[in-house]
């Protein structure tokens, strides 16, 4: 199991941990073991492209478009329209990630508001998040 990064969300006391594990159970038994909070959630995810963060205005959406609804190679087209229009939103995607199993998508961008996220979102697929957090990645 390893660790490789993680955001909190310090508005609503949450944070979000990506990590390599062979299974969810590995994941749940390694928080209970380190520091006794258990994950509320946890899903293999297929994450896109990384781009370079800049500053620390970082935004976190979800995206919930249902259990078997979305495919990894879907979300990469969707990605690949949101970076066509993020400039004129002032919005830089960092990154995303899909579970296909339930249809979740989060992805990780710069914007100087969760509006130009939901508005770049909004004109270059139409897929508006369904929750915007502001978060910061820890060290």
């Amino acid at each position: 199991m390893s660790f490789i990064k993680y955001w909190v969300d310090e508005a609503q006391g949450k944070v979000y941990c990506l990590a390599e594990a062979p299974d969810s159970a590995s994941v749940a038994h390694t928080h209970k073991e380190a520091h006794g909070l258990i994950p509320d959630v946890v899903g293999l995810v297929t994450d896109g492209v990384e781009a370079a963060v800049q500053d620390d205005s970082n935004l976190y959406d979800v995206h919930y478009l249902g259990a078997g609804k979305v495919t990894a190679a879907d979300v990469a087209r969707a990605h690949e329209k949101d970076l066509l229009v993020q400039g004129k939103y002032g919005v830089s995607f960092i990154n995303y990630w899909v579970n296909e199993h339930t249809g979740v998508v989060v992805c990780l961008s710069e914007a100087k508001s969760p509006d130009a996220v939901t508005l770049t979102h909004k004109e270059a697929h139409g897929l508006v998040p369904a929750e915007i957090h502001k978060v910061k990645q820890g060290q």
